[in-house]
């Protein structure tokens, strides 16, 4: 087993372990316990780990981009309901706004030693910017590089508009860090 999918979701996690059982999405188990019970600790031993893993999208569009099984990564897409328009727009307040929890995982990971990820992919509502700038902060202070388009749907054949940031956070590339660390943007 190659990948980690945290998925709380009973339907969605069942739909998962389909994909999975079918070599659709890379081979791994399903956790469904909620993120906030999840450690850096539950991680150990797995190549890919992905967070609110739905339907197995980040593996599936890694698989598609010539991304291997066995190469190291993460992903996590938060809720994006605490921030989007869609949403009651609690923001930060919203019990569903689960960065905190993601980010303690990875800072952990991290602290421990284990350098996992050092790559790691997400999307979230594009009203989310103050969410953005907080994952971007929290990231470059665990010492990852890190960069937030905000791409449309339709720009890559969907039949609407709908915005979202994408991001990436990368901490192989150390002079990339060095050139972000000193110069003032």
């Amino acid at each position: 087993m190659t990948a980690w999918y945290n998925e709380h979701d009973r339907a969605a996690a069942n739909w998962l372990r389909e994909l999975i059982h079918n070599g659709h999405i890379a081979p791994g188990v399903v956790d469904e316990r909620s993120i906030r019970d999840v450690s850096a600790d539950d991680l150990r031993g797995f190549t890919q780990c992905h967070f609110f893993a739905g339907v197995g999208v980040w593996s599936l569009a890694l698989r598609n981009a010539g991304w291997s099984d066995s190469r190291p990564v993460g992903t996590g897409s938060c809720p994006c309901q605490p921030f989007s328009a869609a949403g009651k727009g609690l923001g930060f307040n919203d019990p569903r706004h689960l960065w905190p929890d993601l980010h303690r995982i990875i800072r952990d990971a991290r602290q421990q030693g284990q350098l996992w990820p050092d790559r790691f992919f997400g999307e979230q509502a594009p009203t989310a910017g103050a969410w953005v700038d907080l994952v971007r902060s929290d990231l470059e202070t665990l010492g990852y590089a890190f960069g937030s388009p905000d791409l449309p749907a339709a720009g890559f054949g969907g039949a609407h508009i709908r915005q979202r940031f994408y991001w990436v956070a990368d901490a192989y590339n150390a002079e990339l860090q060095k050139a972000l660390a000193v110069t003032p943007w």
